[in-house]
């Protein structure tokens, strides 16, 4: 009988061990969102690894993907894989410079897919996760705090999620994705910039430019 006790005791003891480790964890990560939710505008730079051992892409076999977005609010402009994303808060205009098409869309990208856009950065974790506290580690002189994130939806692409916190600035410093195939994918903003005098245009599409005058067409 005192095993039993001593059993249920440590049960409910790991539970609530559990559920701190959790709130504390969540509490971290609205405070990220609040402070750089904050900002009038953010511009940040990254760069995207990927490593997939079932496809035969090991670390450091592809030279990183750079990108950049800069957000205000709902609405961002992001150059990424060639392409260039701009939300100007109700339509979606994917500019495909290569192929010089123009897709216009209502709404924002939604993620069905199973991919954390670098537009969700601030947001994806809102809903849908479990929250964990992960290991404090310092990087480049920093002391970064690593939240390890679990999608409730036992169908995900995503297995886990890891998210790299500064622990001075509350800013987010990585992003780690692993998928249900091994794959591993890197987020690391590599430059970080607020509050900045924005163009009135950036969040619109420049229909000039892209016009059929110039080899483009719009779909």
């Amino acid at each position: 009988m005192k095993k039993i006790s001593v059993f249920f005791f440590s049960c409910i003891l790991s539970l609530n061990l559990f559920s701190q480790n959790s709130e504390v964890a969540k509490l971290l990560l609205d405070a990220v969102s609040e402070k750089m939710g904050a900002y009038e505008n953010m511009y940040i730079q990254f760069s995207q690894t990927l490593i997939n051992e079932e496809a035969g892409i090991q670390k450091g076999d592809e030279p990183p993907i750079i990108g950049n977005i800069t957000l205000q609010q709902e609405k961002y402009n992001l150059d990424y894989l060639g392409n260039t994303f701009i939300f100007d808060g109700k339509k979606m205009y994917v500019i495909n410079n290569d192929e010089k098409e123009v897709t216009i869309s209502d709404g924002d990208i939604d993620g069905d897919d199973g991919f954390i856009y670098p537009s969700k950065l601030l947001t994806f974790h809102k809903e849908g996760y479990t929250y964990a506290m992960g290991k404090l580690k310092k990087i480049k002189g920093k002391k970064i705090q690593f939240v390890t994130l679990y999608p409730i939806d036992s169908e995900s692409n995503i297995v886990e999620v890891q998210l790299a916190i500064d622990t001075t600035t509350k800013h987010i410093y990585q992003l780690i994705q692993l998928g249900e195939n091994n794959s591993k994918t890197t987020f690391t903003i590599t430059q970080f910039e607020s509050n900045q005098n924005l163009s009135d245009t950036l969040f619109s599409l420049n229909r000039e430019k892209y016009s059929e005058k110039n080899g483009y067409s719009i779909d």
